[in-house]
């Protein structure tokens, strides 16, 4: 038999005063909090950005580490995208999300990397520039 008391409910508030959320429901939240994420993030990006112009304009560090630089300032500014204007979180609501995401990843990275392994290959059974001039009338 079942006792009442120690029974959850359904929808509603749980015992411990915890409210009941399915996954991806997220609780109400004020427009203030989203106008000063979305603002936080603009200030991040458009301070890497400015970084990014700065460093490779100038003679701020060793030239042979602009690149290094830049990738780093690049990889930061997806960081910002991702969490303040696309909202990726660790929470157990983002899953699908995060799961998505690495499914685009992947598929951009091999799409990247087979061009890059035919171009090579094309580059490698090319015949040489001076044959090429010899064949033609």
């Amino acid at each position: 038999m079942s006792d009442l008391e120690h029974d959850q409910p359904l929808h509603g508030v749980w015992p411990h005063g915890e409210h009941d959320h399915s996954p991806g429901d997220e609780p109400a939240e004020d427009a203030g909090h989203w106008v000063r994420n979305a603002n936080l993030g603009l200030a991040f990006s458009v301070l890497l950005t400015v970084a990014a112009f700065a460093l490779s304009g100038a003679d701020i560090i060793y030239k042979p580490a602009v690149p290094v630089a830049l990738i780093v300032l690049a990889i930061a500014q997806m960081g910002v995208h991702l969490v303040f204007f696309l909202h990726i979180t660790t929470g157990p609501d983002n899953t699908n999300n995060v799961l998505a995401l690495v499914f685009g990843v992947m598929v951009v990275f091999l799409i990247v990397l087979g061009s890059i392994w035919i171009m090579d290959h094309l580059a490698q059974n090319m015949m040489p520039m001076e044959q090429m001039m010899q064949m033609q009338p």
